[in-house]
């Protein structure tokens, strides 16, 4: 516990000193939400309809846009090689990466969402259930993430192999985080389709940091 608090600390100020992945992340979340308005028109019952979708498939991009550079330059700078011979296991390196990756560009997203909410027309009654759906969405996007930013290590045009990899990965998140809002802007129960999310969730904790722990060391060697 004490190797994860003193790596996830390192990562926070790192992320800290590149603010600007973070922020970049945000702007174009927000930026290329609010084209939408702009393409369907101003009607509110057209907006509040694909709301939900908008604000989850703009989250969605705006995860990938850092994901790359999760584990990239620790391998161009030599980090990751000390780290892997260091006394903590990968696995904890990997969760602690992915916390950080989420602390700063998921939770920013989760953030600022309602606000877009409101924005594109979502009714009131499902922006509580947004910011849940984001909550338990946004980390399986960091995690999963994870796993896709370990297999393109050292390879070429590794954004477009990142986003052929995860976005298949990522469609049953943006499926029932969708859902979940719809159901609730409906006046349905959106609890079980939160309740997938949040089963998503744990098996990206659980699988995510051995995946990607084995294809960084095939990544070293």
């Amino acid at each position: 516990m004490t190797a994860f608090l003193l790596l996830l600390r390192h990562e926070l100020k790192l992320s800290l000193r590149q603010a600007n992945e973070s922020t970049s992340a945000v702007f174009f979340f927000l930026l290329a939400a609010l084209l939408f308005p702009f393409g369907v028109g101003p009607e509110t019952s057209v907006l509040a309809r694909i709301a939900a979708g908008v604000i989850w498939v703009t989250a969605l991009l705006a995860a990938l846009l850092s994901l790359e550079r999760l584990f990239q330059v620790d391998y161009e700078d030599g980090s990751l090689e000390l780290l892997a011979v260091a006394p903590v296991s990968m696995e904890v390196i990997v969760f602690a990466k992915s916390i950080a990756h989420w602390l700063t560009t998921g939770l920013p997203l989760l953030v600022v969402s309602p606000v877009l909410a409101l924005l594109l027309q979502l009714p009131a009654s499902a922006i509580g259930t947004l910011a849940l759906a984001m909550l338990l969405g946004t980390p399986v996007l960091s995690f999963l993430g994870a796993i896709g930013a370990a297999l393109i290590l050292g390879s070429r045009r590794g954004g477009v192999l990142l986003a052929l990899l995860l976005l298949p990965l990522l469609v049953p998140v943006l499926i029932f985080g969708v859902a979940a809002v719809d159901a609730a802007a409906m006046g349905l129960d959106p609890i079980p389709r939160l309740g997938v999310l949040g089963g998503f969730l744990v098996l990206a904790l659980g699988l995510s940091p051995w995946v990607s722990a084995v294809a960084l060391r095939q990544a070293l060697e």
